[in-house]
């Protein structure tokens, strides 16, 4: 019996295994006026008692749970979770996430990071960390101000989740302050590989670029105290960190997840390696094959074959199973950690 009980509890907590309820979804543009009228895209999945209609249910090449466009928003305040994607993705990339952690009653936010998605790419924004993290900061701004989904936001909940450069950025957020001429010297030597990215190879030579290391010297701060809790996947950029009072900062729960078979973001120099530099923070490794991509959304076949190396992983690896397992992690993160 117990066993039985254990299962429905899991299948529950897995947003793409049951549903319990209807998701709205919106698309907000904001611009950063005080970055150059920087764009910073953010799409919202909530709780919603709209029903589904024969158009929301359209094509997708990944498994993802339908969802109510422009859904009516809920007439109670709701945590809010933000969320950072990795080098190269978009904000669609951790929709498995994003609508697991939604169905547990919270807003969640995720933008597009201007210039380091998969479909708009600028060379230098693969290479500039601190712009992450004021695009979360801006976004959080924003929805707070927005008349429409501001009211709605519980202040006193709100937490933050992100994969690889977005798992740093969450680092960030927390209160870390990245040594980037360490992280710049480590890439240019040591770490060259794990610059050398499938999304965009050849950034090396970029890290000379003359307006990037001059704007690396006036970064504004970039902890956010809002945020009560930070959830980080497979961070990168670890190897900029290397002192205890670079992390000293952080007074946020604070949870890092990595896989032992990462090959992107070594946990050995990354998630590791920042849970034993910070101490406090909780720590979960992934055993096994798994791998760093193993983190982005379940594709139909002809993406797999289209982009293996993204969406195809070691034999002895479910993708579906992990997911399964980091929606439980994260949803039960947040939930003990914001109170809701």
């Amino acid at each position: 019996m117990w066993k039985q009980t254990f299962t429905m509890i899991i299948i529950l907590l897995s947003g793409h295994l049951a549903i319990a309820q209807n998701l709205g979804e919106r698309t907000l543009n904001f611009k950063d006026e005080s970055r150059n009228n920087r764009p910073v895209v953010t799409e919202i999945w909530y709780p919603t008692g709209d029903t589904l209609k024969a158009a929301d249910k359209h094509f997708s090449p990944f498994l993802r749970q339908p969802t109510v466009r422009n859904g009516k928003l809920s007439a109670n305040k709701l945590p809010l979770i933000l969320l950072s994607h990795g080098t190269g993705g978009g904000r669609l990339t951790l929709e498995w996430l994003a609508q697991a952690i939604a169905n547990s009653g919270c807003i969640v936010a995720a933008v597009d990071h201007y210039g380091n998605t998969y479909d708009h790419k600028i060379p230098l924004e693969f290479v500039k960390p601190w712009e992450r993290p004021l695009d979360i900061s801006f976004a959080l701004t924003s929805l707070l101000n927005n008349p429409e989904v501001g009211p709605l936001i519980d202040q006193q909940k709100i937490g933050a989740t992100g994969f690889s450069f977005g798992g740093y950025t969450m680092i960030a957020l927390a209160g870390a302050k990245l040594d980037f001429e360490q992280a710049r010297n480590y890439y240019k030597t040591t770490g060259r590989k794990e610059l050398e990215i499938p999304e965009f190879p050849g950034l090396v030579k970029l890290l000379d670029d003359s307006s990037m290391i001059a704007d690396s010297k006036h970064v504004p701060p970039l902890k956010d105290n809002r945020i009560k809790a930070f959830f980080s996947i497979s961070p990168a950029l670890g190897f900029g960190f290397t002192r205890k009072e670079q992390v000293a900062d952080i007074k946020g729960a604070l949870c890092i997840v990595g896989s032992q078979s990462d090959s992107i973001a070594p946990v050995k120099t990354n998630a590791r390696h920042y849970h034993q530099l910070i101490g406090k923070s909780k720590y979960k490794e992934l055993p096994g094959k798994v791998g760093h991509y193993v983190m982005l959304g379940e594709a139909i076949d002809a993406i797999k074959k289209e982009a293996p190396i993204y969406f195809t992983d070691d034999p002895s690896v479910n993708r579906h199973t992990i997911h399964s397992q980091m929606d439980s992690l994260a949803v039960g993160f947040f939930k003990t950690s914001l109170k809701y």
